[in-house]
């Protein structure tokens, strides 16, 4: 017997007004690990988990969530939803105690479940040393914390995290990523990001969005081939002209950016970096910096789209 996916997305569509915000998203998530949801800002990532979490009602499409749908079955569906969206939603003039309690009462967990829930949430988040405190005179990074606490609360089978490591410094930054990847050991995170950093850190799988549509859908090993070097950045001494810098196995076009420093194209092996220092070793080029570019996240959008397009 096949097991019914714990996420499951059919022909998703969302207008607003006379714009359409998302257009036949289609998205299965099977097993627990961390799903990225990559999308530049205004792509679509916000409407797909408002409308995944119950939040927003969608123009067409069906959303499954452990085989219910989210808009039939509002209530069941939402018992294994847990959804911290981009602004946490936080009650300042609440202790960290207090604002738990009350999101258990939200949830309509019996009396019985409250108090061991708020224990483990607070000690899986590292949260517990601040149960009588403020939320206000916590840090932006305990904050953060606590609205993970409430999105893992009741023991939900989906996690939902939009934006999470916004606005935190490195450490804390660091902190949450190591946090998020315990919770996905045991259910599924879907992590939404518009830093593509932040998602190869975290993500075994990936989907991403662009103007509204899944434009890439697969591993992030498979990612990772859209985003390989395919241009080197030199700083040379003594440069030699373009058509020598040509002749080098794999180069296929120079750039000057300006006297000394050059952007050099190439395709296949990235050996070719090894070949350019011997090669300026031998002949005098003087070779004083070199670096391998990445695509931006701009090009490989572009590129994904029109793959996309294609297809």
């Amino acid at each position: 017997m096949t097991q019914e996916p714990i996420v499951k997305i059919e022909h998703l569509s969302h207008r607003y007004a006379a714009s359409w915000a998302i257009r036949d998203i289609n998205i299965e998530i099977a097993q627990s690990g961390i799903v990225g949801l990559l999308g530049s800002n205004g792509a679509g990532k916000s409407t797909t988990m408002n409308i995944l979490c119950g939040c927003l009602n969608q123009t067409e499409g069906n959303v499954f969530v452990g085989g219910l749908d989210i808009r039939k079955q509002p209530e069941e569906a939402k018992k294994l939803i847990g959804f911290l969206p981009q602004t946490a939603p936080l009650y300042m003039d609440f202790t960290v105690d207090e604002y738990l309690r009350y999101c258990a009462d939200l949830r309509k967990m019996s009396k019985e479940e409250v108090r061991p829930a708020v224990e483990d949430a607070k000690e899986r988040c590292g949260v517990a040393h601040f149960s009588d405190r403020l939320i206000r005179n916590l840090s932006g990074g305990y904050r953060q914390r606590v609205g993970i606490a409430q999105a893992i609360l009741h023991r939900p089978r989906l996690v939902v995290l939009d934006e999470p490591t916004n606005g935190l410094d490195p450490n804390q930054i660091i902190e949450v990523r190591a946090l998020i990847k315990e919770i996905a050991a045991d259910r599924v995170v879907i992590f939404s990001s518009h830093i593509l950093s932040e998602v190869q850190v975290l993500c075994k799988e990936i989907k991403m969005i662009e103007s509204g549509r899944i434009v890439f859908s697969d591993t992030m090993d498979a990612f990772n081939n859209y985003v390989e070097p395919h241009s080197v950045l030199l700083r040379m001494e003594n440069p030699p002209h373009a058509a020598e810098l040509l002749q080098i196995p794999g180069a296929s076009q120079v750039e000057f950016l300006t006297e000394r420093q050059v952007r050099l194209y190439f395709s296949g092996d990235q050996s070719i970096a090894d070949l350019i220092i011997v090669a300026s070793v031998q002949k005098g080029w003087q070779l004083r910096e070199i670096s391998l570019d990445k695509s931006s996240l701009d090009e490989i959008f572009a590129q994904l789209s029109n793959h996309s397009k294609k297809n």
